[in-house]
């Protein structure tokens, strides 16, 4: 079950957590989306790593179809 905690908000800016079962993200937060099981936008996993990327994105029914469920 996921949960989500505001820690502060000034204006309509707002600070929080969301925690699910495979961890804590803090928001805002930048999300990276994967398609196709490849990281869009010209970022390496060391560029995400390096800028703090908490959550990427993965379309599991692209992954389904490629590369595969052998995979």
């Amino acid at each position: 079950m996921a949960k989500y905690t505001l820690l502060k908000q000034e204006g309509t800016a707002r600070r929080g957590q969301f925690e699910t079962v495979h961890g804590t993200v803090q928001t805002p937060a930048f999300m990276n989306v994967a398609t196709s099981a490849a990281i869009k936008g010209g970022l390496s996993t060391e560029d995400l790593k390096d800028i703090g990327c908490q959550v990427m994105l993965c379309n599991t029914y692209h992954l389904h179809v490629r590369p595969g469920d052998e995979l």
